[in-house]
């Protein structure tokens, strides 16, 4: 579903990204792991258009789509969920998950919106507060539910643990796994939380200094430590 090939990219004249190259097939969960600074949230940005590939191919289902916007990218099937729990404060749960279905047509938006509020039903008790009211694990809750409100094809998620509670992280990647075999959509998921997002994967990449150190299946790290540590140093 989702082609990298010998991907370079960066910010002005810094590069981050070095000949990178990865797939992610459909309805599957990628985890995408590695130090501070390997440009893992850098190769999320390329694929939904929010940087520019400097060299390489990305290919959406055989498509490529180099040099696509974002707004593009969300109407193939690519949605993205940054980390920090980007939610609009202000706004009212329902008033984000509008915003979501922006691209959409008013009768399917309003459709997908029931669909999606039916995978969080935290959610749907709240429709009317104010999304900065609520605790950190449903902030994520609707970062992600507004991210499938487009029903996209390919999930992005940035740290969706980042700044949660460490009961809360569990509940999070437990419900990640639950939306996959839900609604089938594949995810590619960039994560600090490394023994989590190995539970959930079925594959997993691993980057250092811009480039990929490990491919292969999770089993292949959790019962290696050392080469774990290694891929981290």
């Amino acid at each position: 579903m989702l082609e990298i090939r010998e991907l370079e990219t960066g910010y002005g004249k810094k590069q981050v990204v070095f000949g990178l190259s990865l797939d992610v097939r459909e309805g599957e969960i990628v985890a995408l792991i590695g130090p501070n600074g390997a440009g893992k949230s850098t190769v999320l940005k390329a694929v939904c258009g929010l940087i520019p590939a400097w060299k390489g191919e990305i290919r959406f289902d055989g498509t490529p789509t180099n040099g696509s916007t974002p707004a593009q990218n969300v109407a193939r099937g690519i949605t993205f969920a940054p980390q920090g729990n980007r939610v609009f404060a202000d706004l009212t749960v329902v008033e984000n998950l509008e915003i979501g279905g922006y691209p959409l047509p008013r009768k399917e938006a309003k459709q997908r919106i029931a669909q999606v509020l039916d995978l969080f039903p935290v959610l749907k008790e709240r429709l009317r507060q104010d999304a900065g009211r609520l605790s950190g694990g449903e902030q994520q809750m609707l970062a992600l539910a507004r991210a499938l409100v487009p029903k996209p094809k390919l999930l992005m998620l940035d740290e969706p643990s980042l700044g949660l509670a460490p009961n809360l992280v569990t509940t999070v990647f437990r419900r990640i796994a639950e939306i996959n075999r839900e609604t089938g959509v594949g995810m590619l998921i960039v994560e600090q939380k490394v023994r989590e997002v190995l539970e959930v994967c079925n594959r997993v990449y691993s980057m250092k200094l811009g480039r990929v150190a490990f491919e292969g299946p999770p089993g292949e790290l959790k019962s290696d430590r050392a080469r774990l540590r290694d891929l981290f140093l």
